[in-house]
């Protein structure tokens, strides 16, 4: 099945918001083994909307559209896609009973009138009821095409396709599609292709995609088959041979775990505590793992040591180290290991020191070097990045980069 993604909001043209909806959506669509063939914004203005909506109905067999669903004047998808399709509206009762009970549990008596115009909706097609707002989502089917509308917020959105529009599409197919996705860190996206490519050249059912994220690289495999068993055989021993290419860079064939999840999980296993410290970092490091639920069961904190002061004072970082080696160095970044597990009376530590920008590089010791220690307790391990792009980028690598080694040396207490 073909696809278009229409983004609409005029807020999403002017750079007000990101649009991490389409990104969304597409692996979504892939992950169902539709080609998605077009992606599209436009704003909330009926001709553009039109000229926009009518050719992709032309040419592929599936649109989604996200955004422009709410009570507004200029929330007009629902109005525009329905004229392009000759559907009516109609106003829904019991879509129109969910807006009031909304309201009512929520103490809501100030709203407009208009917030009843998310009750019509087209005639004799499906509704998706949104249990985190009050615009329904919908699907429209004629003529041999599907359009399918979405709530712009993705806390709306999100559950709305995971929970309901999913299913939909899986209802009214013969066959099943399963999919399971193997997330790899610390080598790039061509680097996991050309291991791949000859799978990925001889590929038909299961196929293979590859997605580039920050530091990793997630490889979908999907199968198509009859039934769910049936489905997941096939899928088995593709899984089981790409895991075996990666063996140290593989963290999990679980879709819904991060890397940070991973980390918690190995630490709980082994019965081990955790702490960090970070310099250019400034906590990212930390943040990440205490979204991890369950993560104060290992996990000691972790001591930001931006200046030098603060390496010496805190963590026991030895003056003539950082006078000699500087505070980016490798010197430095075991010391900030090895002080960090003693202070935390911690099991094991991880530590981060690098230049992250945009200024303070020189030839030598450029913007992006960072070192990142890992001390347990009989050995320091460190490493040495170069990493690319903004100080934000820097940043997110490094801890990226840092929950990595110490998945690493965690797994290497088991072999």
């Amino acid at each position: 099945m073909t696809v278009e993604l229409i983004s609409v909001g005029t807020e999403i043209l002017m750079g007000n918001i990101l649009n991490t909806n389409a990104r969304y959506l597409s692996e979504k669509c892939a992950g169902m083994g539709y080609e998605v063939l077009y992606q599209t914004s436009v704003g909330d203005n009926p001709a553009r909307m039109r000229n926009v909506i009518r050719p992709a109905l032309e040419r592929v067999d599936l649109v989604i559209l996200s955004g422009g669903l709410g009570p507004t004047e200029d929330d007009i998808t629902k109005d525009i896609c329905c004229e392009e399709m000759g559907v009516p509206l109609v106003e829904d009762p019991d879509v129109r009973s969910f807006i009031d009970e909304w309201l009512m549990t929520r103490n809501r008596t100030d709203v407009a009138k208009s917030i009843y115009r998310q009750a019509m909706v087209p005639e004799g097609q499906k509704i998706f009821m949104n249990g985190n707002g009050t615009a329904p989502g919908l699907a429209i089917e004629k003529n041999g095409k599907t359009a399918i509308l979405l709530p712009g917020p993705p806390g709306e959105l999100i559950p709305m396709m995971e929970n309901q529009v999913i299913p939909y599409f899986q209802s009214k197919s013969d066959s099943i599609l399963c999919s399971r996705m193997i997330k790899i860190c610390g080598i790039g996206e061509s680097t996991v292709e050309d291991r791949l490519l000859d799978l990925i050249d001889s590929q038909s059912n299961p196929t293979i995609a590859t997605y580039a994220k920050t530091r990793e690289v997630h490889v979908r495999v999907t199968a198509k088959a009859a039934t769910e068993e049936e489905a997941e055989q096939l899928l088995a021993p593709v899984v089981k041979e790409i895991t075996a290419r990666f063996p140290k860079e593989v963290f999990t064939t679980d879709e819904r775990e991060n890397l940070e999840d991973v980390v918690v999980r190995i630490l709980k296993e082994q019965g081990l505590t955790f702490t960090a410290a970070e310099s250019c970092t400034g906590g990212l490091l930390a943040a990440r793992l205490v979204n991890v639920p369950g993560a104060s069961d290992v996990f000691r904190g972790s001591f930001v040591t931006y200046s030098d002061k603060a390496k010496h004072r805190m963590l026991g970082v030895r003056k003539k180290t950082l006078h000699r080696y500087t505070a980016v160095s490798a010197e430095t970044a075991a010391e900030m290991a090895a002080g960090a597990r003693n202070e935390g009376k911690a099991d094991i530590a991880v530590s981060v020191t690098g230049i992250a920008g945009p200024d303070g590089g020189t030839e030598e010791r450029p913007v992006g070097l960072v070192f990142i220690g890992c001390a347990e307790e009989d050995r320091i391990v460190v490493e040495e990045y170069r990493f690319r792009g903004n100080r934000a980028k820097i940043r997110d690598q490094a801890a990226e980069m840092a929950l990595d080694l110490a998945r690493r040396v965690l797994n290497d207490r088991v072999v």
